[in-house]
């Protein structure tokens, strides 16, 4: 027998320091103008040095937890969606799972970029879908300025820290997931890379010093790559619930760029009221980016329940998913 899975409550955890594209042009050789114009990112969040991913990972967890009323232990699972874990291993899954008391909960890390937390839902909903799992931790979280060269500006101004969580369970039946799409295309894998500190290029002094440890981006293919995808895939998922752009009540995209927004937005034909957006205040977050919207939109009433939902995320791999919710909160 099969059950509906769906969104019980959401949290997020935004680190307090903001830096702004004033603070970046002490920097790096850019100005304000330059960033707004060609992202829409006006500032983000950056974690203190004593602050890991799982540290952010917790507070969002308890505060996803506590929305939708849900104690640790009654978790099944957890997956942490990350490109920046506390270690290579154990997991950040496994680190959350203990500080959060989740007794009775396997858990595990998940590793696709920007796509992370559509992924990680993804395996999520089918696990309840199941009937394998009822409760099931979901969280996307990254602290990229850890593998920021904040001498590059064309990377350095994009990123941004923090963690988004769901708690995903069982809903009402016609609730939660009707439609689901991922994925991949390989081919352009070192788009978006880092170069160094795995099986390929181990840690070594030249590594380091030749900055082998941060992010590497062609923004260029990146880009096009996105523009192409994030309207492809959400016509895509529509065409398998049978619905259509205008049934949908709010949309979520991954907080990559404004203007790869906008032009989704021209080639789905919606409503940009409809579009969920908050670059300009966190730039992009990577996994955790649509929990944190998502969340957003959840305490500023902009959620109802019966309201068709529609998540689409792209990133590294080059990966991209894309889901439509019936929301059950």
């Amino acid at each position: 027998m099969g059950f509906s899975a769906g969104i019980l409550g959401t949290g997020a955890c935004l680190p307090e320091k903001v830096m702004t594209n004033f603070d970046l042009e002490k920097l790096v050789d850019t100005s304000n103008e330059w960033i707004v114009e060609r992202t829409g990112i006006r500032e983000r969040r950056i974690a203190d040095p004593e602050t890991a991913t799982s540290d952010m990972c917790l507070k969002a967890a308890r505060a996803a937890l506590k929305d939708a009323g849900v104690k640790a232990e009654e978790l099944d699972l957890i997956i942490v969606a990350t490109a920046t874990p506390d270690y290579m291993f154990p997991s950040t899954a496994c680190i959350v799972q203990d500080k959060l008391g989740a007794a009775h909960a396997g858990a595990f890390d998940l590793a696709a970029g920007c796509s992370g937390f559509v992924y990680g839902f993804s395996v999520a909903s089918q696990m309840i879908a199941s009937g394998l799992y009822q409760k099931v931790l979901v969280i996307g979280a990254e602290t990229l300025s850890r593998i920021m060269d904040w001498t590059d500006r064309n990377t350095c101004v994009l990123f941004g820290d923090g963690a988004g969580a769901a708690v995903v369970g069982r809903v009402e039946d016609g609730y939660g997931v009707l439609a689901l799409e991922l994925g991949s295309k390989g081919s352009g894998a070192m788009e978006l890379y880092q170069p160094a500190g795995g099986s390929r290029r181990p840690a070594t002094h030249e590594t380091v010093d030749g900055h082998g440890h941060f992010i590497h981006m062609n923004g260029k293919e990146v880009y096009k790559f996105a523009a192409r995808i994030m309207p492809a895939t959400c016509k895509r998922v529509l065409a398998k619930a049978g619905l259509t752009i205008g049934d949908v009540d709010m949309l979520f995209p991954h907080q990559a760029n404004q203007r790869i927004i906008d032009n989704a937005v021209k080639h789905l034909k919606i409503d940009p009221a409809k579009v969920w957006v908050n670059i300009d205040k966190y730039g992009n977050t990577s996994a955790a980016c649509i929990p944190i919207c998502l969340t957003e939109a959840q305490r500023e009433g902009r959620l109802h329940k019966g309201d068709n939902v529609l998540v689409v995320a792209f990133g590294t791999g080059l990966t991209w998913g894309s889901m439509l919710l019936k929301w059950a909160k």
